[in-house]
């Protein structure tokens, strides 16, 4: 089922960022057998989530003009940004892959957002853990929901750099833009208080 898209997958991106897409599923995986979560859709989500983090940006602009995607002011000077909203795109439009679930999953793998899905916060976790040390990987991994959502509420609050004119707070080392009042208040997995 997936060798097509690894195929795909080792056409369009370097080598760095194919092991890294590879590395993304497998965790995704683990963290879906984890949390009770649908285990294919988390593989196939963390597989395909940087499938266009190596185009170049008039890849970028081609797919947002293709699928009447209209970027925000801030999203048109966030370039770092594109690589999810074009990737979700083309996973859905390109790829056929019609399943709103894993499309929100790799839309929302950069910035997070309000009242994510199961499915998206481990998206989103599996791409972070990435960054972590052994030892840090070893810790979350032994982690219940409870202490899993506070360090995903960790990893927000200890990112907020600035807030702009209009409104934004800035996430250092998420690299996205985060609409204000977007701040978790729930919990991130569902069943932990």
């Amino acid at each position: 089922m997936y060798n097509e898209y690894i195929e795909i997958l080792k056409s369009r991106l370097n080598v760095k960022r194919f092991y890294h897409s590879v590395c993304v599923a497998d965790e995704a995986k683990r963290l879906a057998e984890k949390y009770g979560a649908d285990v294919e859709k988390a593989y196939l989500a963390g597989l395909l989530h940087d499938i266009t983090k190596n185009s170049d940006k008039d890849e970028h602009l081609q797919i947002f003009s293709q699928f009447g995607i209209m970027l925000s002011d801030i999203e048109k000077n966030a370039e770092k940004l594109w690589h999810a909203i074009s990737g979700a795109a083309y996973v859905e439009h390109i790829l056929k892959i019609d399943d709103s679930e894993i499309i929100s999953a790799i839309r929302y793998h950069t910035t997070a957002k309000a009242d994510m899905t199961l499915l998206e916060k481990i998206i989103y976790l599996a791409r972070k853990l990435k960054a972590f040390t052994f030892d840090e990987i070893y810790m979350l991994a032994e982690m219940s929901k409870e202490e899993l959502n506070l360090i995903l509420e960790k990893l927000v609050s200890e990112n907020i750099l600035k807030e702009d004119a209009q409104g934004y707070l800035f996430i250092k080392g998420l690299d996205n833009w985060r609409p204000k009042g977007s701040v978790r208040t729930k919990p991130f997995i569902e069943g932990a208080d």
